[in-house]
């Protein structure tokens, strides 16, 4: 869970860095926009991750890809209060402004991310507890099998 939570944490940063900073450094404006909407679909992963530890991983990427396509559909609302709303800072990061089916392409590839980097770190994390244990049981095995030692 805590790993999930910093992947979580560390692509929310890594986003805001991108869509504060990226034009700013020379990155094209596509990569800004659209690389922005992949690292949102890739955190929404991981918050479904986070909310429904239990389920299995098709199933967060269902509900992932369902929360994406809402939220997208969603930017065809209008009301004066939502536009409203649409133009600070968290709600066009939350909600975003404008509808765009290639949103919906960034997001297919977010959330294959977030479910790449969830079966790495999960893998990586599984092998150093097994690699963990292991060592204990290697150094518990030489402290037991160790004579005791005779005072000269």
């Amino acid at each position: 869970m805590i790993i999930r939570a910093g992947l979580c944490l560390s692509i929310v940063i890594l986003g805001l860095a991108l869509r504060g900073y990226g034009l700013g450094v020379g990155l094209p404006a596509f990569v800004v926009k659209y690389g922005g909407s992949t690292l949102w679909a890739t955190m929404v992963f991981f918050l479904v991750t986070l909310a429904a530890p239990s389920q299995s991983p098709w199933t967060v990427v269902l509900m992932s890809a369902s929360i994406g396509l809402a939220v997208e559909l969603f930017r065809l609302v209008h009301t004066p209060w939502l536009d409203a709303f649409r133009l600070t800072i968290p709600g066009a990061l939350l909600l975003g402004r404008i509808f765009s089916p290639w949103n919906l392409l960034a997001y297919g590839t977010g959330i294959t991310l977030g479910m790449g980097l969830d079966r790495f770190a999960m893998s990586a994390f599984a092998n150093s507890a097994v690699s963990t244990r292991a060592v204990t049981r290697v150094e518990t095995a030489r402290t037991d099998a160790t004579p005791p030692q005779c005072g000269a």
